[in-house]
């Protein structure tokens, strides 16, 4: 089927005249965005809130990120964000991900933004993973019929009238209009000595040992409580072969080496500091989910530490814009990431090609920097909830470990996930889950000091 039933009826019902496009099936209304080749500023999407009185939908154009005060105050209701489970089920006949932003389908009120009912053409969700819905204007109004109208989103902008982009195209236009930061010496030298199966822990060291700030943090992570060794700590090589082991300190090391490559602010939500602790707490869960799972410990400790190096590639090429999705990412705390960076990139032509979201971006360096596989998928996709794929495992694990840290506020995103759903990907139980919360309960101050000290 390719329209959801229940959609299918109202329009039927109705008289209303729309069109289907067919499309290779996706896990993500952004990825059907761009496997349709139309105009991003065309499509529609919808924003599912609730508060005692109810849910409501919201709807506005697709990329422009939903004001959540403004929304309140125009409503006059204390509305927040629905969860994924909450979704799933309200709409029921849909894919996850896909919901049609026809919000009388389904029996829900509407507040429609004031830039949407004016178009005269639109592409929409279909409630199925594999297929759009275009419909004039005269049908828009038609569907739309009973909605109130409002500001609903940040600053009211969409995106323009430029067609989406492939990755394989943004990798081209980022090599080709800015000039990305190579991996620094350190970092390569480390990287060619991890792939080395013959490689010993004195050669390690003697690597590391060559930088006196780089030695001197592993040393301090070596001697954290985090590990709890009872003995001294007197040299790298005594870290790699007592403490740490010979990855742990590779891929350590190769982080602290490759976060070099970047100038960006340490204060903010998006800052150098929070970037640490979020990438050390995110490292931690995925090696402790590693073994439960089935997969490699070092690469899962890898995909957590490096899986955010995006923002950091956006923070040293466009500081200024930096400065200002930090100030949104704090002035709006509901609204997801992909939704801020379209605000702040997918306006400005010269810079459109980072409207596709930070995690693409990092999934495209760590390509050109030629990092593991899982390490660019995991960058690459983990902003893509329900995706299914290569090293799927692995992303998945960068997805749940994001979850449990955005109970805590560490992380750049607090718009909740279905997290029994992630772990239930993983093959974990609720058992699991709470024993991974209390692990993080456990090392929290260790890692906190340990990010401390990297940033500084």
């Amino acid at each position: 089927m390719a329209v959801a039933a229940r959609l299918e009826r109202f329009l039927a019902r109705k008289g209303i005249a729309y069109k289907e496009l067919a499309i290779d099936q996706v896990t993500s209304l952004d990825a059907a965005v761009i496997a349709s080749g139309q105009p991003q500023a065309d499509f529609l999407q919808a924003t599912l809130l609730i508060d005692i009185g109810g849910a409501v939908m919201a709807v506005h154009r697709f990329g422009s990120g939903l004001d959540l005060p403004a929304a309140q105050q125009l409503t006059g209701r204390r509305l927040q964000p629905l969860s994924a489970r909450q979704v799933t089920r309200l709409f029921g006949d849909c894919d996850p991900g896909f919901t049609p932003p026809i919000g009388a389908a389904y029996d829900l009120p509407v507040w429609v933004d004031e830039d949407v009912l004016g178009l005269d053409r639109v592409l929409l969700s279909s409630g199925t993973d594999h297929a759009l819905i275009e419909m004039d204007g005269r049908s828009l109004r038609l569907a739309l019929a009973g909605a109130r109208e409002g500001h609903l989103v940040i600053r009211g902008q969409g995106n323009g009238d430029r067609e989406a982009l492939t990755l394989e195209e943004v990798a081209d236009k980022l090599q080709k209009l800015y000039r990305l930061p190579p991996m620094p010496a350190l970092a390569l030298k480390i990287l060619r000595l991890t792939t080395n199966t013959e490689a010993t822990a004195r050669e390690l060291a003697e690597l590391i040992e060559f930088d006196p700030s780089l030695t001197a943090q592993i040393m301090r992570y070596a001697r954290s409580a985090l590990f709890n060794y009872p003995g001294q700590v007197n040299s790298v090589q005594e870290a790699v072969t007592r403490v740490l082991g010979f990855d742990r300190v590779a891929h350590i090391a190769l982080g602290i080496a490759s976060v070099r490559a970047f100038e960006v602010p340490r204060r903010g939500l998006l800052g150098m500091d929070s970037f640490w602790r979020h990438s050390l707490y995110c490292a931690f869960l995925c090696q402790t989910m590693a073994p439960r799972i089935g997969v490699d410990k070092g690469l899962a400790y890898l995909c957590g530490l490096l899986h955010n190096f995006g923002l950091l590639l956006v923070g040293h090429l466009f500081p200024n814009e930096f400065s200002e999705l930090n100030s949104l990412r704090e002035a709006n705390p509901e609204v997801s990431m992909h939704a801020l960076e379209q605000q702040v990139f997918g306006q400005h032509h010269d810079q459109e090609v980072l409207a596709v979201g930070h995690g693409a971006i990092g999934g495209i360096l760590h390509r050109l920097w030629q990092l593991p596989d899982p390490v660019v998928k995991a960058a690459g996709v983990h902003q893509q909830i329900g995706y299914r794929g290569n090293h799927e495992n692995y992303v998945l694990m960068v997805q749940l470990a994001n979850a449990l840290l955005k109970e805590r506020g560490i992380g750049d995103e607090f718009n909740p996930d279905d997290i029994s759903a992630l772990a239930a990907g993983l093959g974990l139980s609720d058992a699991d889950v709470n024993q991974l919360q209390a692990d993080i309960d456990q090392v929290a101050p260790d890692l906190d000091a340990l990010a401390q000290s990297l940033s500084s």
